[in-house]
Parts: C-alpha cells; structure tokens; sequence
C-alpha cells in the first residue's frame, strides 16, 4: 500500500468514525477561526488603503464574534488555556466595542443640538 493510499485509508476511517457532534463542532471551530482570521485581513486592506496602520471598526465586531465561537469550542474541548486567552479577549474586544458605539452615540447628539440650533433660529437648543 502506498502512502497515499495508507492516509486516505485512515481519513476515510476516522470520518466514518467521527460522531456528528464531533464534525458539527469541528465545523464550528473552522469556521470560528475563519472569523477571527478575517479581522486582520481587514485590518490589513484598510491599512493598505490608508498607506498607514489603521484599525477598523469591523476589526473588532469580527474579533468579538470569532473569540466568542472560539470560546464556546474551547468549553466544548474542556480547555482552561484556550478559555483563559479566549475569555479575556472578549472582555477586550467588547470594552473597544463600547467606546465605538459611545462615540457614534456622542456624535449623533452632537449633530443633533447642531441641526437643532441651525434650523430654528430663536429657539434655545436642548
């Protein structure tokens, strides 16, 4: 038996081996990883758009949802490492998270008493 034909042997037996739960999972942590892999390929075009190190808003919503399925696979596999530095991560990525959304919500304000103020001469912004 050649080598190839040995590896494909054994691939074909731990597929037929390998419960569904065990490939929904590994599905999961592919795709997980797809995610948080997807951050820097974001960071990277917007930096190479900007012609200087930029991060992104999207950086971190996708660093939020692939360290968040990165953490439920690292529980499922019983891991404390990876749920250690997943864990964290998540604390990180949504405390970045809320300082996004406070400043959007900042600048909407803003905007908001400005077109008050501009568009109703007399009348006192709130």
């Amino acid at each position: 038996m050649t080598f190839f034909a040995h590896v494909t042997a054994q691939l074909a037996q731990w597929w037929a081996d390998t419960p569904a739960t065990e490939m929904t999972w590994l599905a999961v942590g592919f795709i997980a990883q797809l995610m948080f892999s997807m951050r820097f390929i974001v960071q990277w075009i917007a930096s190479e758009r900007a012609r200087r190190s930029i991060v992104p808003e999207t950086f971190w919503y996708f660093s939020m949802l692939g360290g968040a399925m990165l953490f439920a696979y690292a529980i499922y596999r019983l891991d404390p490492v990876f749920m250690l530095g997943q864990g964290t991560g998540l604390v990180i990525y949504g405390r970045n998270i809320y300082f996004i959304r406070a400043h959007h919500k900042s600048q909407a304000q803003e905007a908001a008493a400005a077109a008050t103020a501009g568009a109703a001469p007399g009348v006192p912004a709130e």
